[in-house]
Order: C-alpha cells, then sequence, then structure tokens
C-alpha cells in the first residue's frame, strides 16, 4: 500500500475540502482527488462521501483514519530518531488565523520580522472578519476571542485588549457635546452588521446604549475604523487600532470602555513540532511587548 495515498487521506480528512488539502499538501487539487481514488479502488470501498460542502467520511473512512494517524505518528517518530536534524533554523509551513484588526495591525508586522530572521520559514497570516477554524485544520495556530470549548487543543490567554467609544474631532465639533450617556441619543454610529457577526464578545454597544440610527455597518473593523475617522459617526474600536489616530476623539472616557480576551490555541499533536512551538512563543512575546498598547495603559517611566 502507498504511504503517499494514505497521507493524502489524511490530509483530506482532517481538511474537509480537495482544495484545502491541496493547499496544505503543495499540490494539485486534481493529484489529491486521483490519489484518493487509487487508495479508494486498492480498498475496495469509498472513504469520502462528496457533498456540496466538501468531503466526509464514510464509515469506512472512519475506521481507517485511526490507523493511519498511527502510521504517521510512527513514521515522524522514527523520522525523527534516524536522522540528525541539521542546523539549518527553522523551516516550512506555519498558518496563522487571527482577527482582522488584530492580524493586520499588530501581528503583520511583528511577524515580518521574525519571517526575515528565519528565511526557510512560511508564514501565512489569515487576518480575517471571521472564525478561523482549528478543527478544520484552516490554520495551525489560531488567535480567537472565545477559548476552543473542546478538542485535542493547546489552550492559552493570549492577552486582553481595551475598546473604546471613538468618535472624530470634525463630527464632535459639528454636534452637540457628550457628556453623559443619555446624550448619545440621536447621534449615528458605524458597527457590525449584526447578522453577520462572528462572536458574540463583538456585541459591545448592548451592553453601553441602543443606537437609534447607523451611518454605516461592516463586517470590518478597519472599515469601521476608516468610516469613523471620515466623520461618519460614532463606533467602538479596539485601542490598539485608534488610539494613535490624531483624527479621533475618545467619547465618554470615563463611562464607554470594554475589554476582550484574545485566546491562542494549536492542536496538542503540533506542540512538538520545532516551527509550531517557536511561532506560538513568538506570539506570546508581541503580545507581551503590545501589552501597554492593548490595554491604551500609559507608559509610565521612573
Amino acid at each position: 500500500m502507498d504511504w503517499n495515498n494514505l497521507r493524502y487521506f489524511l490530509e483530506l480528512s482532517r481538511a474537509g475540502t480537495l482544495m484545502a488539502a491541496a493547499r496544505r499538501l503543495a499540490v494539485d487539487h486534481t493529484t489529491v482527488a486521483r490519489r484518493i481514488q487509487a487508495l479508494e479502488k486498492e480498498l475496495g470501498s469509498p472513504l469520502f462521501a462528496r457533498e456540496a460542502g466538501g468531503h466526509r467520511l464514510t464509515e469506512a473512512g472512519r475506521r481507517l483514519q485511526p490507523q493511519v494517524e498511527a502510521m504517521e505518528r510512527a513514521f515522524r517518530t522514527l523520522e525523527k530518531s534516524a536522522t540528525p536534524a541539521p542546523d539549518e533554523g527553522l523551516s516550512g509551513l506555519v498558518r496563522v488565523g487571527a482577527t482582522e484588526g488584530f492580524g493586520t495591525v499588530v501581528l503583520a508586522p511583528a511577524l515580518a520580522g521574525f519571517a526575515r530572521e528565519h528565511p526557510r520559514l512560511v508564514i501565512d497570516l489569515l487576518a480575517m472578519p471571521r472564525l478561523v477554524h482549528l478543527s478544520r485544520r484552516e490554520a495551525d495556530i489560531v488567535i480567537s476571542l472565545e477559548r476552543p470549548a473542546r478538542g485535542p487543543v493547546v489552550v492559552t490567554k493570549l492577552t486582553d485588549y481595551s475598546l473604546h467609544l471613538y468618535a472624530s474631532r470634525a463630527y464632535l465639533r459639528a454636534h452637540p457635546p457628550i457628556r453623559q450617556r443619555e446624550d448619545l441619543k440621536g447621534h449615528t454610529f458605524v458597527s457590525y452588521v449584526d447578522d453577520l457577526l462572528f462572536s458574540k464578545e463583538l456585541q459591545y454597544l448592548d451592553e453601553l446604549y441602543r443606537p437609534d440610527a447607523f451611518s454605516l455597518r461592516s463586517t470590518s473593523v478597519l472599515a469601521q475604523h476608516r468610516a469613523v475617522a471620515a466623520d461618519a459617526g460614532i463606533g467602538v474600536l479596539p485601542a490598539f487600532v485608534a488610539a494613535g489616530d490624531a483624527r479621533l476623539q475618545r467619547v465618554l472616557p470615563a463611562q464607554a470602555s470594554f475589554t476582550r480576551t484574545f485566546w491562542m490555541s494549536m492542536p496538542a499533536e503540533a506542540k512538538q513540532v520545532g516551527r509550531m512551538q517557536a511561532v506560538w512563543t513568538f506570539l506570546r512575546s508581541v503580545a507581551e511587548s503590545r501589552r501597554d498598547a492593548l490595554l491604551s495603559t500609559p507608559v509610565t517611566t521612573a
């Protein structure tokens, strides 16, 4: 039996779609399909049910999966013990999934520097306004707003971060002063699209004030930032996105503050992989070094 066919089977069982499996294997999706067909022909039974959303394991596939995973673990152990690791630094691919704002503003510059230090390491940064699923193998390391509730994963609290109510200075000059929550009545807001929220942790305004009107709603926090800066209205923005923008001013600073948490997770089986451990440790150091900015805490000097 061809081990490569089994390896392709394992990747498809984890990824769920031909395209996702092909991306992880660095091959064309037709190659994955051909390998699976060859394995199914050899075993004499279908291993996947083809559905609109992807490929789902059949009963035969579910019986085969743990056996192939055991073979994979044995192969990795043998490979590690039989072959001395060359002193060439980190190499391979690590895919990091994160929320759009944190991934773009905080992680992208830091990971760019990390990649320069490790030229044989490839980092895919999925900075997206939706949940990146660890269980679907969309990423190797995921930074999310909610702690994963189940599964064989390693989880750590990465950092808290703060959000505040902001408006542009031009908008505030053009409207009556806002000194208390009741003064928010009649103002327009910028916010998320309610029915497209990917996490309950994004429901900030429910804790503060139900807006009378929205000028713009978006699934993108970066788009919201641009809209608020363009005088569209009042919005809740992360401090690490908005605090450095001179066009903006905090609204009700003593009353309108929120705290949320970023959680970092990866599959338990990946914690022994050198490149995964290195990126994991680096991401923790980035969060620690940016803690003052994330919590909008003034930096004090002795």
